[in-house]
């Protein structure tokens, strides 16, 4: 359910290319272990990338794309290693205030409304 309600989201929510660099580096930051958000903000993430992939990016693209998706089909230490300097670079690149602003709009635009609800009945 979660997914078709992402990608019912991101339908009525314009999303800039900036918008889908953040989505990749958040997702790349799941992938590496270091993210310290919830289950289900995690789950959330995890669909906005996969609503907004197939989108362009300012900086970020195919290579990053074929990256994550690796790093979904199998894990190694080798490749979360990776995947640890390729998130820290694509933050460096963003800037914290660009991953904030992108943070915040999509919680003010409710992204994430009622999902810990939703995740409970399911």
């Amino acid at each position: 359910m979660t997914a078709t309600r992402v990608r019912d989201w991101v339908a009525t929510h314009p999303l800039s290319p900036s918008d889908v660099d953040c989505a990749t580096t958040v997702m790349l930051k799941i992938l590496d272990g270091k993210c310290k958000m919830g289950s289900v903000d995690k789950i959330v993430m995890e669909a906005l990338y996969d609503a907004v992939k197939d989108r362009p990016g300012q900086r970020f693209g195919d290579e990053f794309h074929a990256l994550i998706a690796d790093a979904r089909r199998e894990s190694s230490e080798a490749l979360k290693n990776f995947i640890y300097e390729t998130r820290v670079l694509a933050e460096t690149t963003l800037s914290r205030s660009v991953m904030k602003a992108f943070k915040a709009m999509i919680r003010q635009e409710g992204l994430f409304a009622g999902l810990a609800l939703e995740e409970e009945t399911e």
